[in-house]
């Protein structure tokens, strides 16, 4: 299968209810062939975005083109798009090749031909000679495939994924991770993929848009915004993170943030400029050992206390109260280990420039779910009609 995936560009897309904004003022430009994943919690606004890109609701304001096209008077199934919703949408009364084969028929594909297309994209999700079974003999991951290899079966350059991966267990869903990578990989389409799993959009995707509230608080890579989160929504919404919170002053190039009676450095100076800023340090780049043991020149230090200590396998991780109550993240691994345990008083330890300077604004969710978060239950992207 040899699609080419299109560029989808959103240029101040807005989408109102008669008593909520469900998406505000969004812009963001999907390059083609990428993998862009849509991550927010619920109602942030990420599934209104899809459902608009695929034509199932219609923006109150704002341009979108998909392949250079103006889209807004264009209809989902004249879009070029494919969709693979979270709950499968396949027709039980139809063996797995006529699921397959439904959009093709709609878009009155010879038979001969369809068989032909059939056959790679059951070949492609790895269900070759699944064919003939219908979906109930079928297990979650495996109905999965074929909404995916039904959706890919007619090499639309745009490929749309709403929480697909949504009702399966923790061990299978990581498997379709794998596989919907090299699917992508396979047929070269643009993906635009939602979900509020931060894992799975860490793994997934080419860059990622985090939303809250109806707006994009940062696009990049999950390296990016992992370790450089431009606000602390962003670092508290992807990953775990310690953050500590304190007024700030300048110091050269760098400020220095008082927390607690005591002063960490970090780099720069924070967004909004003003006398407060939290500093966000990801729980593998602090360090803990006795209260006792010298510190090291040159880096930040904070006296804590070990208030438990969890088992991961291939390490633990440490929550660590500080004197104000601040409960902070520490994660060693397995062949790592510091000596201090639970209850023990140690001092938390982390390099200046792993710290993120931020502004010290409350990272809030979002607002419950709107109507325009409801995911439709149509195939007309998929259909002729």
């Amino acid at each position: 299968m040899k699609a080419r995936g299109a560029r989808i560009e959103l240029a101040q897309v807005r989408k109102e209810y008669a008593d909520s904004v469900a998406v505000d003022d969004v812009s963001l430009v999907i390059e083609p062939g990428e993998f862009m994943t849509l991550l927010g919690p619920s109602g942030s606004g990420k599934t209104t975005t899809l459902n608009i890109v695929a034509g199932f609701t219609a923006a109150t304001s704002g341009t979108l083109t998909i392949g250079g096209v103006q889209m807004q008077d264009l209809p989902p199934h004249r879009r070029d798009i494919g969709m693979v919703f979270q709950h499968y949408a396949l027709f039980p009364h139809m063996t797995v090749a006529e699921n397959v084969a439904f959009p093709l028929k709609q878009r009155k594909v010879p038979r001969a031909r369809r068989k032909e297309m059939v056959d790679a994209a059951l070949e492609t999700v790895r269900l070759t000679g699944y064919g003939h079974r219908r979906p109930r003999e079928l297990s979650g991951g495996q109905q999965q495939r074929v909404a995916l290899a039904r959706a890919v079966v007619y090499e639309p350059s745009v490929l749309l994924m709403d929480e697909p991966l949504g009702a399966l267990d923790k061990k299978l869903r990581e498997s379709l991770q794998m596989e919907i990578k090299r699917v992508h990989r396979e047929v070269g389409s643009t993906f635009v993929f939602v979900t509020h799993d931060q894992e799975e959009a860490l793994v997934l995707s080419d860059r990622i848009a985090v939303f809250n509230d109806g707006g994009i608080q940062q696009v990049g890579t999950a390296s990016e915004l992992y370790e450089r989160p431009g606000s602390l929504f962003v670092a508290e919404f992807l990953g775990e993170s310690s953050t500590v919170r304190g007024t700030v002053q300048a110091d050269g190039g760098d400020s220095l943030v008082t927390v607690g009676g005591r002063t960490v450095r970090a780099t720069g100076r924070p967004p909004g400029g003003g006398p407060s800023a939290a500093v966000v340090v990801r729980p593998e780049h602090l360090r803990v050992q006795p209260a006792a043991a010298p510190v090291a020149p040159g880096v930040n230090a904070l006296p804590a206390r070990v208030v438990e200590e969890i088992y991961l396998g291939s390490g633990r991780k440490l929550e660590l109260a500080l004197p104000d109550g601040t409960v902070l993240l520490a994660r060693e691994q397995a062949d790592r280990l510091s000596a201090v345990r639970h209850g023990d008083e140690v001092t938390v330890v982390w390099d200046v420039e792993r710290g993120v300077l931020l502004d010290d604004a409350p990272a809030t969710a979002a607002a419950p779910t709107t109507p325009g978060d409801r995911v439709p239950v149509a195939l007309a992207a998929e259909s002729g009609r």
